[in-house]
C-alpha cells in the first residue's frame, strides 16, 4: 500500500498525507479525518525506515532513565512520552539504572541514527562518561542538573525548596530536624543535603544528623528511620529526599509506637501520588514532574531542528503540599 494511493482514495493530496502520518497539526480536521479512515480501512503500516531513509530522521527519541520503580521517574517519563507524540514522535525507554554499561549499549542506537537525540536522568558522576559516549548528538539532562555547559539541563531549585523545607520544621518549633538522603552520587541529592545544612546552620541548631539510605526504595526509608530512633537523642522532624523514602520512614515510626506528626513530623520531595496513599498523607515538596518531562522534550527537538542551538538550563517552579505529616 502507498502513500499516494492512500492520497487517491481520501481524494487529498499526497502531501497532506504525508503530513497526517507525521502528525504534523496544519492538516484540516476534515482533511485529517479522510486520510485516517483509509487508512484504518486499509490497515495501512507506514515503513518507518523507509521515512527515516527519506528525511534522514528517525522520530524516535532515546530517554534513559535511572529507576522506572521510582515514581517520580515515571511521571517524568509520562511527560517526556506525551510531548513527543504531540511533535510525530516515538521514544524507546531503557532502564539504565544508572549503569554506563547499560546505557552504552542503547547509545549504539545514536550512532546507528536509529534515534535522534536522547534524554538521560543519570546520576551526575557518570556525565563525563555520557559526554564522550553521546559526542555532538542532540541531549537533555533531565531533572539532575549537569555542571557543563555544553549539556541542557531542566528541573529544580533543589537546594531552595530543601531550605524551604527546613524552615516549615523550625516555624513549628522543631529543634531536631534530621535528614534521610540516598546517592551523593546524584546532583539532586548533593543540593539537598546543601540545603538541609545550610538552613540548620542558619537557624543554629544544634541537632544535625543525616541517615543515608542504601537505595531508593520503601524498605530502604524504613530502614534508615529506624537506625535514627536507635540514637538516644531522636528527631523531632525528618525531611526525606524522596516520597519513597519518606514513606518508609513513617512506616517506621509507627512501628516505634511514635505518632506523626505529634512525636515526629515528616516532609517528602517529588509530590507523586504515593503520598496521598497512606495515613496520615504526606507533606511534600512537588516537583512538577510531567512539566520537567515535557520542557526536556521541548529542549530536545530545539538541538534536533537547530544543530547550533546554544544548551540551555531551565529552572522550573516547585512548591510545598501541606498534609498531616507536618
Amino acid at each position: 500500500m502507498s502513500v499516494q494511493k492512500i492520497a487517491r482514495l481520501a481524494g487529498v493530496s499526497v502531501a497532506t498525507v504525508s503530513r497526517v502520518l507525521n502528525n504534523i497539526e496544519s492538516v484540516k480536521p476534515k482533511n485529517r479525518e479522510k486520510v485516517l479512515s483509509v487508512i484504518n480501512e486499509l490497515n495501512y503500516k507506514p515503513n518507518l525506515l523507509a521515512r527515516q531513509l527519506r528525511t534522514a530522521k528517525s522520530k524516535m527519541l532515546l530517554v534513559l532513565v535511572s529507576n522506572i520503580a521510582n515514581p517520580f521517574c515515571a511521571d517524568v517519563v509520562k511527560g517526556i512520552e506525551l510531548e513527543a507524540e504531540k511533535n510525530g514522535y516515538h521514544i524507546l525507554l531503557c532502564n539504565a539504572c544508572s549503569d554506563v554499561s547499560r546505557s552504552q549499549s542503547s547509545l549504539s542506537l545514536l550512532s546507528g541514527k536509529m534515534v535522534d537525540g536522547v534524554i538521560t536522568m543519570d546520576a551526575l558522576s557518570h556525565l563525563p562518561e555520557l559526554t564522550k559516549l553521546i559526542g555532538d548528538s542532540p541531549w537533555v539532562q533531565c531533572a539532575e542538573f549537569a555542571d557543563a555547559a555544553n549539556v541542557s539541563c531542566v528541573g529544580i531549585d533543589d537546594k531552595e525548596a530543601s531550605r524551604f523545607a527546613i524552615q516549615k520544621f523550625i516555624e513549628q518549633g522543631r529543634n531536631k530536624i534530621a535528614m534521610i538522603n540516598h546517592d551523593l552520587n546524584y546532583k539532586y541529592a548533593q543540593l539537598r543535603e546543601d540545603g538541609y545544612r545550610e538552613e540548620i546552620d542558619t537557624n543554629h541548631c544544634d541537632y544535625k544528623k543525616i541517615q543515608y539510605a542504601n537505595e531508593l526504595s520503601y524498605e530502604a526509608g524504613k530502614e534508615a528511620m529506624s537506625a535514627l530512633l536507635l540514637n538516644a537523642e531522636k528527631p523531632d522532624a525528618v525531611f526525606a529526599v524522596s516520597d519513597t523514602l519518606a514513606v518508609g520512614a513513617l512506616k517506621a515510626i509507627e512501628d516505634a509506637g511514635l505518632k506523626v506528626p505529634d512525636d515526629i513530623a515528616v516532609i517528602g520531595f517529588d509530590g507523586t501520588e504515593l503520598g496521598t496513599m497512606i495515613n496520615p498523607k504526606l507533606s511534600t515538596i512537588q516537583q512538577p514532574s510531567e512539566n520537567i518531562g515535557r520542557e526536556a522534550v521541548r529542549l530536545l527537538l530545539n538541538h534536533i531542528d537547530n544543530p547550533g542551538f546554544t544548551p540551555e538550563k531551565i529552572i522550573l517552579e516547585w512548591q510545598f503540599i501541606s498534609r498531616d505529616s507536618l
